[in-house]
């Protein structure tokens, strides 16, 4: 029997659910909803920790949180355009708070 030895591995064909995800939100007017974020490229993604810690860790211990599921957070997302899930990002820059954009 031979054995073939590939470069790299093929991508898998479905997605592999990341368990219970500890996922950053914002207060407003019908609720908490999730953050969402940008990635380098611009595009938005949405962000989730596997810890209470990490979350902290990259958001501040004032940060609130909800517990979801990927596929939970994935179906929040994917209707306002967040296509992407970044799980533990080691860095997620600060939104400067009361910035606005003024009509010229």
């Amino acid at each position: 029997m031979s054995h073939h030895l590939y470069a790299e591995d093929p991508e898998p064909a479905d997605r592999v659910p990341a368990g219970p995800l500890f996922v950053p939100v914002r207060s407003g007017p019908a609720g908490c909803t999730a953050r969402l974020f940008r990635t380098p490229l611009g595009g938005r993604t949405a962000v989730a920790f596997t810890s209470p810690q990490r979350l902290a860790a990259a958001l501040g211990g004032g940060q609130p949180w909800v517990r979801l599921s990927e596929p939970a957070l994935r179906a929040l997302a994917e209707p306002v355009g967040a296509t992407a899930l970044t799980v533990d990002p080691r860095y997620v820059p600060e939104v400067p708070r009361g910035r606005h954009l003024r009509a010229a």
